[in-house]
């Protein structure tokens, strides 16, 4: 990967790249997914705004090249559903460009928030990701292990979610 990246927390400035990540990578992640119509339905601006709010509450951390352009950006914190007593955090979001994926960044975002975690001393995380979305065999290849399935509806459609959780994630 070279060292023309840097991984830094988000600011409120950022929330602009980071939409334009999320419109863009959701785009070419989920096409053939996720209805078309709900895909074309999203905006940078009504994403923009979105992140404003998620920065200002939780850590969200960007790659950026050396020109100062996101092209990814991960999130994390406490595990929201309380469904997995026995873990602790979760990935909330992860999501990079096309063309930064499979050079290492992905990594190094999880890395982000894992210190951030283990700082608050959580040592286990969950993260949701969709069954037909590839990214899966990313996680089982940092040692994630599938704890549950899920159902979840995106633009009307019924789409399988797989939980995947990490028992201790000091070995990520």
């Amino acid at each position: 990967m070279g060292c023309d990246m840097k991984i830094r927390q988000a600011k409120q400035t950022d929330a602009k790249g980071i939409a334009k990540v999320q419109v863009d990578s959701w785009k070419t992640t989920y096409k053939g997914i996720v209805p078309d119509e709900f895909l074309q339905s999203m905006t940078y601006e009504s994403r923009e705004e979105k992140w404003k709010e998620i920065i200002s509450s939780q850590p969200v951390f960007i790659a950026e090249t050396k020109d100062g352009e996101i092209v990814g950006f991960a999130g994390g914190g406490m595990e929201r559903t309380g469904k997995y007593p026995d873990f602790e955090g979760e990935l909330y979001a992860i999501y990079i460009l096309e063309e930064f994926q499979r050079k290492g960044l992905g990594r190094l975002l999880v890395e982000a928030v894992v210190e951030d975690l283990k700082r608050k001393n959580i040592s286990t995380m969950t993260v949701q990701v969709l069954a037909e979305n590839r990214s899966r065999f990313f996680y089982e290849s940092l040692g994630a292990k599938k704890i549950d399935t899920a159902e979840i509806e995106i633009g009307g459609k019924q789409l399988t979610e797989f939980v995947y959780g990490w028992k201790n994630i000091n070995t990520i």
